[in-house]
């Protein structure tokens, strides 16, 4: 067994991925290849780096083949001068392009004339004030811990106890006391726009944080956590290695003043891929299928995203106590095995549910 062994939940079989043929909306012949397939043009508005790992030959490959095109959106002109589009991808910071996609939105994209009567709205993935939601580590996990999902058969799913501090690190070690919270304790930004993290073994070291960030209580989980991709219906998850256990003997031989700064919780990833069979079976087992449709699920519908991943883990010594950690949006799915197909088969199905619906309410009397 592979640590980076995978299970796909929602994956649907090759006849299913075929796309309809519809006359409605921006979808044309392509001419060249057979007289069903149709082009769905997807405007993308992504940093360079996410260009690199998102948009690579394979997948573009494969994309085109089955009549999808990217299309660089240029930020430098109106979005009513480019286009059109059936799908925009985006993950851009910054207040001037939200406010631009907003504006876009509120007028449902018509800008071309008669574009109002022949053509549907832009799918939008995914709605700037959804995608702030869970940049913010105060309010990323709420939706977790308000779902308290638990079921009999496959398990629980909840968020470690955390804490909010904003400002002043000396009164760090007086907040930890008030709200309970145990040692150690994983410290993260605030703003989930960076994946460093600092782990701090006593109080004397919580003076050393520099706020604002989000301090949580740290679960022994057996160095292992998994990594659960959401693209639309379908799941992905795979085992990465974590950081490891710490146990009371740990704490009491860490020094004085002793933080520890990680650059990723998954920080070994690279190298975990052949160490799975030395694990303990109940470390390394996935989560329940079960567990996951149903986490996946609700999350997609509460927090009103498509593309996102959640970071989880098993308490260490059960079996079915899992714990949310983070939550990302729009990962790096270059990462995430067979991707290409998954992503492909995401798109397609959203832009034929989308035609769909269309020509179902064009033809009603």
């Amino acid at each position: 067994m592979r640590l980076m062994q995978e299970e796909m939940i929602g994956y649907e079989s090759e006849e299913e991925r075929e796309m309809e043929s519809s006359s409605c909306g921006s979808i044309v012949d392509l001419g060249f290849q057979e007289k069903s397939m149709k082009v769905v043009v997807v405007g993308y508005a992504l940093t360079s780096k996410k260009i690199k790992s998102f948009l690579q030959p394979k997948f573009e490959g494969l994309a085109r083949n089955k009549g999808i095109f990217f299309v660089a959106i240029d930020q430098t002109r109106p979005l009513s001068d480019q286009g059109p589009f059936d799908i925009v991808l985006h993950k851009l910071s910054g207040k001037e392009w939200q406010q631009i996609l907003e504006l876009k939105m509120q007028t449902r994209w018509y800008c071309y004339g008669d574009y109002r009567l022949t053509h549907p709205e832009v799918t939008v993935l995914d709605p700037p004030s959804a995608i702030q939601h869970v940049y913010n580590r105060q309010s990323m996990l709420e939706d977790v811990a308000d779902l308290d999902l638990s079921d009999a058969a496959y398990g629980s799913v909840g968020v470690p106890k955390q804490l909010v501090i904003e400002k002043d690190p000396s009164s760090i070690p007086d907040a930890v006391r008030q709200a309970g919270l145990a040692l150690p304790l994983v410290a993260k930004p605030l703003v989930a726009k960076s994946h460093e993290l600092s782990l701090a073994y006593d109080e004397y070291s919580l003076e050393k944080l520099e706020p604002p960030l989000v301090l949580q209580e740290f679960i022994n989980h057996g160095g292992v956590v998994f990594k659960v991709y959401i693209v639309g219906d379908a799941v992905k998850v795979v085992r990465r290695f974590s950081l490891p256990d710490v146990s009371k003997r740990d704490l009491s031989r860490r020094s004085v003043g002793g933080v520890f700064r990680f650059p990723r919780v998954s920080c070994a990833a690279q190298s975990a891929d052949d160490s799975v069979a030395d694990l303990d079976p109940c470390i390394a087992e996935l989560p329940p299928r079960a567990l996951l449709e149903r986490l996946a699920r609700e999350l997609r519908r509460r927090l009103g995203l498509h593309l996102f991943n959640l970071d989880m883990i098993r308490e260490h010594g059960t079996r079915d106590r899992f714990y949310v950690i983070d939550i990302n949006y729009f990962p790096g799915y270059g990462k995430m095995p067979e991707y290409e197909h998954i992503f492909t088969d995401f798109l397609l199905n959203l832009a034929k549910s989308k035609y769909k619906k269309r020509s179902s309410t064009t033809s009603l009397p």
